[in-house]
């Protein structure tokens, strides 16, 4: 419901390869540790944002979205949903394409917000298991499926 198929694709696809990681730190029991190797395996650089500032994978990571000092195209929230509408704010001001709430994220009124700004959004998805699917063709009705509904 809250990130169609097209957005979900548009996302991972053409929106850039760069990805804030909000709530990522250096421990490897937390689902954002995991979900953010995916993402370098697939090409995407990732941007630790946490509290406490961690260098994780290879990357060095910054206490807030505004303290990063470039661009971002993706910002991933892994925080708790009470939290997650102030983070969607902060996307949008800091000039992102897109956001990605993980699953169990869920602001209604972020996503309206984050819509209206002109940012795509998915809200409870996954990245880590979206990403994989997009080797998988994109169904197709057939020609005459099209034509009996045309």
């Amino acid at each position: 419901m809250y990130g169609d198929e097209a957005t979900i694709r548009r996302i991972l696809t053409e929106l850039g390869d760069t990805w804030a990681v909000v709530g990522l730190s250096a421990n490897q029991s937390r689902a954002a540790y995991g979900v953010a190797r995916v993402l370098q395996r697939f090409g995407k650089r990732i941007v630790p944002v946490h509290p406490k500032a961690e260098t994780v994978h290879g990357e060095p990571g910054y206490a807030s979205l505004a303290d990063i000092p470039f661009a971002v195209d993706v910002v991933d929230v892994f925080v708790n949903g009470a939290l997650a509408g102030a983070v969607a704010d902060e996307a949008v001001a800091k000039g992102a394409r897109a956001v990605w709430f993980q699953l169990g994220v869920v602001d209604e009124a972020a996503y309206e917000r984050t819509r209206a700004a002109g940012l795509d959004m998915v809200m409870d998805r996954c990245p880590a298991i979206e990403i994989p699917l997009l080797d998988q063709p994109v169904p197709r009705r057939s020609a005459s499926a099209s034509r009996r509904s045309g």
